[in-house]
């Protein structure tokens, strides 16, 4: 019985030869095609074709689910059961920095930068090699450039796996190798944020609720959370953003070691009957992610506007055989850039809590 692909086409690997040039011209078609299905935006070449069309809607719609499962309402549709299957299966990279950041595609432009405009107070980021952090630049004036910067990474593929029909262990690095590059750069993206949040001269503190298993707790979380919103509004409210602090919707990026914390805020009432409001006073939505440095801080974002970011090349890949570790080589890059164009839309909130004293209700 022949191995059926999870990533390819099914029958991919039926009498599939290495060593034949067709058939691996062939195979790197297909992981072309596998690694292209979950970017934001969609390649010419596939945008025609109506089964990379219906694959990346699905993959879209499991991010979704999985921001719903993170974030939402414990009962979300049952529906969204098998898409998170399909997503965990195949995907297990971040990509809500894509909410934060206001991304363009500049895959079909001839270009090494982009600018924005009327820039007061910002960051920019530049290329790392492995192991290097993040370096994180400013930027201040009427305009400034973000560049675009290379990132690669490896894929290899011991022909011996080819030789011996063990074609569940290439797929399996594949999926590692298509995660690693998606989160790699969803990881720089969120380092930025961070740095974003770090040239504010102090968090908003939590006030001190006395305990930290109690109503008091999400209570002074949310009015933290609300002071944080209030500050960006109204350091933005001349800036021609047209914000409406009643409809205008603020990201709160938050560590998963306090995702439980930051669900009781956005739930707690003022008062404990029924028709209540709530003591969170602003339309905030919650980004969940584990790709922070800061696991103590909730990051509040006014979203888009002066947050920029940009994919100049999608992920592509070269290949090459290695005749001394007889091993088939995938060579993938990919080029972006980001900026923060205005460190007003950010706002970080402290989460230590200061007294650390437990108690009751």
């Amino acid at each position: 019985m022949n191995f059926r692909s999870e990533i390819f086409s099914p029958d991919i690997w039926d009498k599939f030869d290495i060593h034949d040039p067709e058939h691996r011209r062939k195979i790197a078609g297909a992981l072309q095609y596998y690694l292209a299905i979950p970017d934001k935006f969609i390649h010419p070449q596939y945008a025609k074709i109506q089964e990379f069309m219906k694959a990346k809607k699905e993959i879209q719609e499991a991010q979704v689910a999985r921001l719903q499962a993170f974030s939402g309402p414990a009962d979300f549709p049952a529906t969204m059961g098998p898409l998170l299957d399909k997503f965990h299966l195949q995907t297990s990279y971040d990509n809500g920095y894509e909410q934060i950041f206001d991304i363009r595609d500049f895959t079909g432009v001839k270009a090494d930068s982009f600018s924005v405009a009327d820039v007061q107070s910002g960051l920019t980021f530049n290329e790392i090699i492995p192991g290097e952090k993040l370096k994180v630049y400013q930027m201040s004036g009427t305009k400034a450039t973000c560049y675009f910067s290379y990132y690669g990474g490896a894929l290899g593929w011991f022909r011996g796996l080819f030789d011996d029909g063990q074609f569940w262990q290439i797929e399996d690095n594949t999926k590692e190798f298509r995660n690693k590059a998606y989160s790699g750069r969803a990881a720089i993206f969120y380092a930025l944020l961070e740095a974003g949040a770090a040239v504010k001269s102090a968090c908003i503190p939590v006030l001190d609720p006395g305990c930290y298993d109690c109503d008091s707790l999400a209570v002074a979380d949310a009015l933290a959370l609300n002071a944080a919103a209030l500050n960006i509004l109204t350091n933005v409210r001349n800036k021609g953003y047209g914000v409406d602090p009643k409809t205008t919707q603020i990201a709160v990026v938050a560590p998963l070691q306090l995702r439980a914390r930051l669900r009781m805020a956005m739930s707690r009432l003022q008062h404990h009957f029924v028709g209540a409001e709530k003591v969170i006073d602003f339309n905030f939505f919650p980004i969940i992610t584990q790709m922070l440095t800061n696991t103590n801080q909730f990051i509040v974002v006014l979203p888009k506007y002066k947050l920029k970011g940009a994919y100049r090349m999608d992920l592509t890949l070269f290949s090459d055989f290695d005749i001394l570790s007889y091993t088939d080589v995938q060579a993938g890059w990919q080029r972006f850039g980001g900026c923060i164009g205005d460190t007003d839309q950010i706002e970080c909130v402290d989460a230590t809590i200061p007294s650390g004293v437990g108690g009751g209700r």
